[in-house]
């Protein structure tokens, strides 16, 4: 069914919304992909915070036109069956989503993404980014760096202390 000039131009508004808003906005082939599967997709991505949406090239096209940053961003890439995967929070979220899913959906194949400035960048560049740490586990990794030290402390503390008791151990044993 057709759209409405008037749904279209929400649709177009709202897209711009989500490319102004993401930091990293990923686009991908989907072609061959089931609507079962990209129902999963969707539910999978969001737990991340990643909002997956299949729209019309063309909507895309003049949505990317109409936001600020991303107006001089190239389009050119744009052909064929594409879906988006949008997300405000994480900047590797989007591709990691979408690789995960990939490594059970051959399908789903990158073509590139838009950087929150603006800029396009080649699948190579997202399936880099997939390959990333999220935010969150950087960050138990810089937790874990930090304590290894402190452990270590504790453990020679732990030892030292050990150690007397058992010399005190060893004397009270000898006199009793």
């Amino acid at each position: 069914m057709a759209l409405t000039k008037q749904e279209k131009d929400t649709i177009v508004s709202d897209v711009s919304q989500l490319l102004s808003s993401s930091k990293l906005t990923v686009v991908a082939k989907y072609q061959g992909t089931t609507v079962k599967a990209i129902q999963q997709l969707r539910k999978d991505a969001k737990e991340g915070g990643t909002a997956v949406k299949v729209i019309k090239n063309r909507l895309v096209i003049k949505a990317v036109a109409a936001t600020p940053n991303m107006s001089k961003a190239d389009t050119s890439s744009l052909v064929g069956q594409l879906l988006y995967a949008f997300n405000d929070q994480d900047e590797v979220a989007p591709a990691q989503a979408l690789a995960q899913f990939a490594k059970t959906n051959p399908n789903i194949e990158f073509v590139g993404g838009f950087t929150s400035e603006g800029i396009f960048i080649g699948s190579q560049d997202v399936k880099e980014l997939a390959s990333l740490p999220s935010k969150d586990q950087l960050r138990a990794m810089l937790v874990g760096t930090i304590g290894a030290p402190l452990s270590g402390f504790v453990n020679v503390i732990n030892g030292n202390v050990r150690g007397v008791l058992n010399v005190l151990n060893a004397r009270a044993e000898q006199i009793g």
